[in-house]
């Protein structure tokens, strides 16, 4: 199983030819990695609903035929584009042939840019034979800790570091410590000025501190837990 990094907090999981793309935001990112078009998702899964996380989810779901799972209000929206959706709420769980996703709570805001309010979530991945964290845009929070102690360790925790919109590099050091994943990938950093920030120095302080590893990919560029 192969974790791609697209650029900001947009991902793909790949297993054979299986593929569950994550917050697809590519037209307008800076920093992503592929075309839209270049796309062909098994399954599109989003934590919320702001422009920088939804970006392509409707073109992608129409051109691939990809059902969206997202929380209720955005799935709803989504859905009266014409695009098949799972509208779970926070502690929903939806099972699919490839494995399956929980959405779970992050601390943050969330409004569409068509203004549908909603739930921001993170987001628990059951994947080949891995369990995923994508914790969404959040702040800081204690609840992390439960999240993580739900159910088997977790494999991977895709973490955003870059501050301004959400927790920044040093806070995400306690987060890490939180989910001990055998593995952190940041992301949600370095795509805009507001987010800039040093990967480096967050992997070698959450490696001196725990016993996760860190594993700062370019955009484009894969890990394989």
């Amino acid at each position: 199983m192969d974790i791609r990094f697209l650029g900001h907090a947009a991902f793909e999981l790949r297993d054979g030819d299986t593929s569950v793309v994550i917050d697809p935001f590519l037209t307008g990112n800076p920093k992503a990695a592929v075309e839209p078009g270049d796309l062909d998702p098994t399954t599109i899964l989003l934590t919320h609903g702001h422009a920088d996380h939804i970006g392509d989810t409707v073109d992608i779901a129409k051109a691939s035929g990809a059902p969206v799972v997202a929380i209720v209000e955005l799935a709803n929206e989504i859905g009266a584009e014409g695009v098949d959706v799972f509208d779970p709420n926070l502690g929903g769980t939806v099972k699919f042939d490839w494995g399956w996703v929980k959405l779970v709570p992050a601390w943050h805001t969330s409004t569409t840019p068509k203004g549908t309010v909603n739930t921001p979530a993170g987001l628990l991945i059951g994947f080949g034979g891995k369990v995923i964290y994508h914790l969404g845009d959040t702040a800081l929070f204690t609840d992390l800790q439960l999240v993580a102690g739900r159910g088997d360790p977790i494999d991977v925790a895709l973490m955003c570091i870059g501050g301004h919109y959400t927790m920044d590099r040093l806070d995400a050091v306690v987060a890490a410590e939180f989910v001990k994943a055998g593995a952190v990938i940041p992301c949600h950093y370095d795509t805009f000025p507001p987010i800039e920030t040093d990967a480096q120095a967050f992997k070698t302080e959450v490696e001196s501190s725990t016993s996760s590893q860190v594993v700062v990919l370019d955009p484009g560029e894969t890990h394989s837990p």
